[in-house]
């Protein structure tokens, strides 16, 4: 990666719009990943807010697992954790939004409340988000908690319409629910 470069992904059409207000008053060099395809239709901010750099936000509570996810992921995280509810797990949803720098103090902290957590992104799983988190997991010293990476594999991925290629991936809510739920069986969650 290029030193001290930012990459960050918004969620919505309203953090694009802070994220493309911040990447203008950031001094670093700055990536910003936005998915194909439309928004989502939320409200936009009369003014973008501007984010700080490298910090996520938590957008749900749980108990039994945590999405680790950034970009266009969240808002399928977020319908995998209602489909979770409905079988009673609890899953957190945390939107990281940079996927460097890292939000350290937010992963770790959820690491250590969750003990499972499942990355979600849609990048490459070899060097992504994931593989970045679990480094910072292993250099922290914290060893024995369970982390399931979602993302794409390593091969080539045919042309499609995005919503298709997600579900086959197993990207999409029924998808992350479904692996989140064979992920925390595995561990007796």
């Amino acid at each position: 990666l290029i030193p001290n470069i930012v990459i960050m992904a918004p969620k919505d059409e309203n953090e694009l719009r802070q994220m493309l207000a911040s990447a203008l008053m950031d001094p670093h060099p700055v990536a910003l990943r936005y998915p194909r395809g439309s928004g989502f239709g939320v409200p936009i901010e009369e003014e973008p807010s501007l984010l700080p750099l490298g910090k996520g936000e938590v957008l749900r509570e749980g108990k039994d697992v945590a999405f680790l996810t950034i970009g266009a992921m969240v808002h399928n995280c977020e319908l995998a954790a209602d489909i979770l509810a409905e079988q009673n797990i609890k899953a957190g949803v945390v939107n990281l939004r940079f996927a460097k720098p890292l939000d350290k103090e937010l992963i770790l902290k959820t690491a250590m409340q969750y003990r499972c957590l499942v990355t979600v992104e849609e990048n490459a799983l070899h060097g992504g988000l994931g593989s970045a988190i679990m480094e910072l997991l292993n250099e922290a010293g914290l060893h024995d908690v369970k982390v399931l990476r979602l993302g794409i594999p390593d091969r080539f991925i045919e042309h499609g319409a995005r919503a298709l290629l997600l579900r086959d991936l197993a990207l999409d809510e029924t998808g992350i629910a479904r692996q989140t739920e064979l992920f925390l069986e595995k561990y007796g969650v």
